[in-house]
């Protein structure tokens, strides 16, 4: 089969990993990609059909599992309760447990603080201009889901801590540090939550936890192991997509003289989905076969793990055309960035709000801003957000 040479910590692909992406996805439907040794798929068309197809799924199958390390067994007790992590049956319990806690009611009941809480960050900017990914765009998510959970807003900072400890286990090159890092910060997360819950069930309050410990069905309960697990998947998914979203979309509404309205209520939802489709926060998503299957020119083995390229299937033009340009006024066409199947975001509906209310008020707050420089990208793929956003108003 084809073989791809590319390696995802090259400075030149980090920053714009989109030709890559197109040349792969124009040589073959599956290519084996050297530096991750595995199959990946690259069009709109493939990757829409595996995160459908329950012949692939997230779960590790019984003969490719392996013990964890010893320095890793923290946070590695806490992935063996993630949803995202799972398939059915255990998925589909979770899953359903926790969208009564997680509904679109409760959800939409955050519109007027998410708001505020944009205009606040917005009235203690500092004059003239700054970075505004640590002033604006980290904090919106990582406090809203403070408050949805019903945690202290002060300790925001600390959650945020936690957070990018244990997303670096996800980044390309990490290091035992990453990982001594990602398993501390599990523990004391583990330790924290369990603390809280316990909290919660001797004095319960109109917040996610609570909800959480009602949520019943068939007359199953979460639990305490998975209520941990579930509010630092809601954490840390949630929070680090959003800020990544957030920040790319900024850069590209700049970049792109994107006019003021594209960026008003009746305008904005359109805007949102294009920002999503054209600079995603993650780009790779992997499933494993679960059983011999022939697709798209591939044979796939039971246990083979595939790549699946979020990103590049949002820039194919088969699917869309002129995929490269941003176009707000775009008709909308589901993209991938969410996911798909029975592993589609659960806080989808939330990051949706938090990006529309935040681009909005940013924008009407601050008409005349401005990139201050060019921003650069992280080095954290598979994710991809930039590492720093200069701006001035």
């Amino acid at each position: 089969m084809t073989r791809i040479q590319q390696s995802p910590t090259d400075p030149a692909f980090v920053q714009n990993p989109y030709p890559f992406y197109d040349s792969a996805r124009a040589r073959a439907q599956v290519l084996w990609w050297d530096e991750y040794a595995m199959p990946a798929v690259f069009s709109h068309a493939a990757v829409s059909a595996l995160l459908k197809d329950r012949r692939f799924g997230r779960e590790v199958p019984p003969e490719n599992a392996v013990p964890a390390p010893d320095h890793l067994t923290a946070f590695y007790g806490v992935e063996a309760h993630s949803m995202l992590e799972l398939e059915a049956p255990r998925h589909t319990r979770l899953r359903g447990l926790v969208l009564r806690a997680f509904t679109s009611r409760r959800i939409k009941a955050l519109e007027p603080e998410i708001r505020a809480l944009c205009h606040q960050l917005i009235d203690n900017l500092p004059a003239g201009g700054c970075d505004l990914l640590p002033a604006y765009c980290t904090p919106i998510p990582v406090i809203v889901i403070a408050r949805l959970l019903g945690v202290p807003e002060e300790m925001a900072p600390q959650l945020l801590r936690w957070s990018n400890d244990m997303v670096g286990m996800y980044q390309a090159g990490r290091t035992r540090a990453h990982e001594d890092a990602a398993n501390l910060a599990a523990q004391e997360f583990t330790a924290f939550m369990a603390d809280y819950i316990d909290q919660r069930r001797r004095d319960a309050r109109d917040d996610l936890i609570s909800e959480l410990i009602k949520a019943e069905e068939d007359g199953q309960r979460l639990t305490t192991e998975e209520m941990i697990t579930t509010c630092i998947l809601l954490l840390n998914a949630g929070h680090e997509a959003t800020v990544h979203t957030l920040g790319n979309g900024v850069k590209t509404l700049l970049e792109e003289n994107v006019p003021l309205s594209a960026l008003k209520p009746d305008t904005i939802s359109g805007t949102v989905e294009e920002v999503l489709r054209f600079d995603p926060p993650l780009h790779v998503f992997t499933r494993y076969a679960y059983e011999d299957i022939h697709l798209f020119g591939y044979d796939f083995k039971r246990g083979d793990q595939v790549a699946l390229m979020l990103a590049s299937a949002n820039r194919d033009p088969a699917a869309w055309a002129d995929a490269g340009t941003f176009d707000p006024k775009r008709a909308i066409k589901t993209n991938t960035s969410f996911g798909g199947g029975i592993h589609f975001c659960i806080g989808a509906p939330l990051a949706r709000l938090e990006l529309q209310i935040a681009l909005e008020v940013l924008f009407d707050r601050l008409p005349n801003l401005a990139l201050d420089g060019t921003p650069s990208y992280a080095d954290v793929y598979h994710f991809h957000g930039l590492s720093a956003l200069p701006v001035r108003y």
